[in-house]
This record gives C-alpha cells, structure tokens and sequence, in this order.
C-alpha cells in the first residue's frame, strides 16, 4: 500500500499492553486520514454512552494521507474523543511535526485506551511502546514539556503532544499542544488529564512510500509556488488577525460578550497594530509554505516579556469580546491560554461571560476573592488587569475560577440554580461549545450551520460564513437554499480536514476556491500518493463521508433535533450598530433553516440518517446501530 502503512497502534495505559490493528486499503479509501479517520476509530472503539472522562472514551489519532510527503500543508494529523464540553463528538486538527514523526514511525494511526495510574510520558519509538514516569514534568507548560522531554531523551527530533497546568487540572476547555500548535477546541486537555497523560512523544526513523514520486513533487512544487502568491498574502504579512479591521467593517466583530459587532477600538487590537508594534517573526507549520503565524511578544508594562502566536480566533475572544482595546493585555491572556494549554476561544468567551455576569450584578467584587486576591476585584468590560487575573484562576481552579473552568454552559446553570439570575440569556455556547469569532445574528446561512454543527459552534467545521460575507446570499433574510449552502460549505470544509490540508491553500490549485477549482488537483495528489484513481466525485464524498459518521457518533451519543439550536441572545436582541443592526434569528427562521438543511443532507424532518444513504456511503456497521 502507497502513503499509508496500513497499521493502528492501540494501547491499553491501565495494563501497558500493545497491539497492532490491521485496515485494508478499502478502509482507507473510506476514511483517507485527519478528523474522518480519527472519528472513523472513535466510533469503532469508544463505548457508547459513557461520559467523556471515563476510561470507555478513548484517544483516538490519525495522520494524514499526504503527511510526510512534499504536499504543502499536509502535515497535519486529527485528534477524536468524545468532548466533555459537548458530550458530543470532540475533533480536532493541528499541524506539526508530531504528525510526521508518527507516520515515520510506521503508524496511521495511534488509539489509546483506558487511564494511567500515575502521571505518564509515552514515548512511541518506532516500533517500541515506553511508558515513563511524568511526574518531574508536573506543573509544567506545554512548551517547557515539550524542551523537558528532548532534553531528557537526548533527541531533539524526538515531537511531542502535551497537556499544561489546565489539563492537568482538568479544566474543561484544556487542549493539546504540539510544537507550539493546539489541539485547541472541545476540552481534549481534560480528556488527557483525567488519564493522567502529561505527553504522547513519537520517534520515526522510517521512510513515506508513495506511488508517483516524480508526479507528486511536480504537482506540489507548483502549488507551494502558486501558495507564494496573492491568494495568500494577506496571511503572509498580517496572518488571520487581519481578520479584525474586516470582521468590524461587516459588522460581525463579536465585541462585549456578543452584545454588539462593531469595536469602537478595533484599530487598536488589528492585526495591523500587532504587526506594526508586537510582531517579532512569522512561523510557519510543518510543510507549509504560508507561514500565517505572528509570533508577538508584550514589550512594556506589568505584562512585559509575554509573547506567543497570534490569530485572530484567539484575538477576537480576548480583545474585542471583553472590551479590551489594550493589545499587551490581549496577548498576555493569549499567552496564558497557549503556555498552560486551553483554548484560548473558550477562555476568552467564558472570561466575557464572566463580566457581563459583573455588570449586571449578578457577581460582585467579593465573588472574586481567593487567596491571590484577598479582597476580590472589579470585572468590568475594556479592564484587561482584571481579565488576566481570571484566567490565571481559571487555569488554577482557585476561587470563582473553579466555577468558569467549567465552561459558559456549566457556569450560567449553576449560577442561575444558585442565584435565581437568567445568565442563559447571554451564555453563549452551542451544544456547550463557546462560538468563534463571527456574530452570527446578521450572517443567517452561518447560523444555521453553526446551530447543525457537529462540533458546536465552530467556524472550522462550518464555512457557511463564507457565502454570507462574500454577499453570495442575503445574510440578513432567509431564503430556501440556505439549507442546502449550510450543508455544501461544510462538506467543503471536511474534505480538507479529511486529507487534512489547511484551508488556506484552497486558491493555490487553480486560484479558484471552488469544488471545481481544487477537487481536480486534490484528486490528482491522492492517486499520485496512492496509486488509486480517485476523481472529482470521489473527493467530494470524503466530506460526505466524514461528516456523516461524526453526526452518527452524536445520533449514538443521544443527539436530539432539541440540540440544533442557537443561543438566546441571537435568536432574541439585535445589534445596535453596523450592517446588521436591528436583525437577529428568530425561532421561525431557525427552524426553517434546520428542515431545509435536513433535506439538503437527504435525512429525515427530525434529523435522523436513513439506513439506505449509510450503506451507500460504506457504512453497513452504521446502518445498523443508528439508522432509520
């Protein structure tokens, strides 16, 4: 077999035992790699129904088909366990060298079962399984493991995934880091932590067979030139946090926990100001020639010396959603969020919340006394101070941030039994999972792909977004091909994240972003690599295919049609400023959407996947447990 080796490694961390777990090619034809493969092994070897922090939610990984070859921004593996922010299906992306070591290794895949009893480093070296004592690695970040770990090992190729202090203290929303990429979103961190895993290390000596050497490195030369170009640069001199002066400019900047979509301050948090005053280098991905990442550090102030990369997801929820227009402030909590390992989305969404909590009186200064702050403090929007102070709670589970290291969901519930308050007006989170950086309320097509999301409310796995802003539909009204927009863009989106290939290439094949534009040159990477003959359809149902047997898992979890929904405050208070203003999602409109969606996926009115499209899509297993 050509590209793959056709093995999973599965090991069991309670009895220490390994074994090997053979696929044919047929499988691999079904799952190529990425979030399809890692969720394709979940559902195989999680048991169903049980909570995310049971020994029964494995760790499920999976290379990508084009990792270690010279296709640009294939470095890229998944990460599947079942998310104990959602309870839902938790998956993930990160590109780095970790997933290449690993395919060097002569692994397709890794599927961890069961809990550690101590504190363990697992170190996959080869063909070689090694269980080693973690503890000298407590209370360390992710970046600081990761130097630990080839320090100690004597290798410096030796790539690592690690937990910080927030898995360890299994709050909620922790992530994996690699190489200074997060596993970010949907709470794997605490998954790790709960097994008591501090790092996955992998060592890989091995070679990548592929089919067509000679066509591959042609076909990928030309896109590597072509990623050089305009389509990209943008990306290249200010990276994503552009993203800030144009989301502001459409109305859409998600600013005082999504109360408004408009930032009187923007200019002062763009990515224009970060490059002009923080910048320090631009790092790039494995195998990417892009390089989207703006490395920025802090260079006055209480919070000097701070420094990590920036992007605009993780800019947004921690500058403009809080009020923030201090870019030093913003960075730091950046930083915090990167160092000791949470999503930064999550955390900046959830301090948000906190604040808003603040200003209606629902909390008081007291409420935010603990042994690091006596007397407790003030949590208004626009006070960075006090916002760094929170998330270093948060990450300690001291005081008050024991309850918002739960997460919005969590914490609106118990403050609102507690209180007799109505914070679930403005917890924003959908199906648990904090919103991304778009308000979603004047971008109509994109909140019904948000409220459908398998995930929850992630602009990764959704690019309904897309046509909304580029005007290619009316986003503030409704109209009957919103169903099937919502369901085409994340299909689109999943068969990167199946190869995985980051989206950011998909105008280097042709210059044109389209289904016709890159699945032709996407098809023609596969069978140089594989020797299959994959074409334009054929690419088109990887992202059917993987999003399906996310939406199974869930069906198997206890999804009900009752979970596609939207938080309160977009279904019920306009904006007041902007190109959206006065408009919000009603119930009406909503529901509308979700049953022209529903057809669009040829499901059921309710949301269930007929038997007849699973076997058709290769997935008689699937048929059988969950369908209708």
């Amino acid at each position: 077999m050509y590209g793959y080796s056709g093995k999973i490694l599965h090991i069991d961390l309670k009895t220490k035992k390994n074994w090997v777990e053979t696929k044919p090619e047929e499988w691999y034809k079904l799952w190529i790699g990425g979030v399809s493969m890692a969720s394709r092994l979940l559902w195989e070897n999680i048991v169903p129904g049980c909570d995310p922090l049971d020994d029964g939610n494995p760790i499920c990984i999976a290379n990508g088909i084009f990792t270690g070859t010279p296709v640009p921004v294939g470095g890229k593996f998944g990460l599947a366990s079942k998310s104990p922010l959602t309870g839902f299906v938790g998956d993930s992306l990160s590109g780095s060298w970790f997933s290449i070591a690993l395919k060097r290794a002569g692994w397709d895949g890794v599927v961890l079962h069961n809990s550690c009893d101590k504190w363990t480093h697992l170190f996959i070296d080869d063909d070689r399984v090694q269980f080693n004592d973690a503890t000298y690695l407590l209370r360390k970040g992710t970046f600081e493991t990761e130097e630990a770990i080839r320090d100690k090992l004597g290798d410096d190729q030796i790539r690592s995934c690690t937990i910080g202090i927030c898995g360890e203290n299994l709050v909620r929303y922790a992530n994996v880091t690699n190489d200074g990429r997060q596993l970010g979103r949907t709470g794997h961190g605490m998954v790790w932590g709960k097994k008591k895993l501090k790092a996955l290390s992998v060592r890989g000596t091995k070679g990548v067979k592929v089919f067509d050497p000679a066509a591959l490195n042609q076909l990928s030369f030309d896109i590597s030139k072509s990623a050089q170009g305009k389509d990209t640069e943008k990306y290249r001199i200010y990276g994503t946090a552009t993203g800030m002066l144009s989301q502001n400019k459409a109305g859409v900047l998600p600013t005082r926990n999504f109360t408004e979509g408009v930032f009187e301050n923007v200019e002062e948090v763009s990515g224009e100001y970060l490059d002009k005053h923080h910048k320090v280098k631009v790092v790039a991905c494995a195998q990417c020639p892009i390089a989207c990442e703006q490395m920025s550090i802090v260079k006055t102030g209480p919070f000097a010396g701070a420094m990590t990369g920036i992007e605009y997801e993780s800019l947004f929820a921690n500058s403009s959603n809080l009020g923030v227009s201090d870019m030093r402030a913003a960075i730091k909590l950046i930083t915090i969020s990167d160092h000791d390992g949470m999503d930064s989305i999550s955390m900046g969404v959830t301090i948000g919340f906190a604040m808003e909590c603040f200003e209606k009186g629902v909390l008081t200064e007291k409420d935010f006394a603990c042994p690091s702050h006596p007397e407790g403090f003030t949590l208004n929007f626009g006070d960075g101070d006090s916002a760094v102070k929170l998330a270093e709670m948060i990450r300690d589970r001291e005081g008050i941030g024991d309850l918002f290291a739960e997460g919005v969901r969590i914490a609106s519930k118990r403050i609102d039994e507690e209180r007799g308050s109505e914070s679930w007006k403005w917890a924003m989170h959908i199906k648990g999972l904090e919103p991304a950086g778009y308000d979603s309320r004047s971008l109509k097509t994109f909140a019904v792909g948000l409220a459908v999301g398998t995930r929850g409310g992630c602009h990764n796995r959704s690019a309904a977004y897309d046509p909304d802003i580029k005007g290619e539909t009316n986003r503030l009204t409704v109209d009957d091909t919103r169903g099937r927009v919502a369901a085409e863009s994340e299909e689109y989106a999943a068969v990167y994240d199946s190869l995985p290939l980051c989206k950011f290439i998909r105008r280097s094949f042709t210059g044109k972003a389209d289904r016709a534009g890159a699945w032709p040159a996407i098809a023609k990477l596969i069978n140089a690599t594989t020797g299959w003959n994959y074409d334009y359809d054929d690419v088109d149902l990887i992202g059917i295919r993987a999003h399906t047997i996310k939406k199974a898992f869930n069906i198997r979890e206890g999804w009900t049609e009752k979970d596609d929904e939207l938080p309160w405050r977009w279904k019920n208070e306009a904006m007041h400023y902007g190109p959206g203003a006065g408009v919000f999602v009603t119930d009406e409109e909503l529901e509308y959407m979700k049953k022209l969606y529903y057809e669009a996926k040829g499901w059921t009115p309710d949301g269930m996947i007929p038997k007849e499209l699973l076997i058709k899509l290769g997935m008689p297993d699937v048929a059988e447990q969950i369908g209708v």
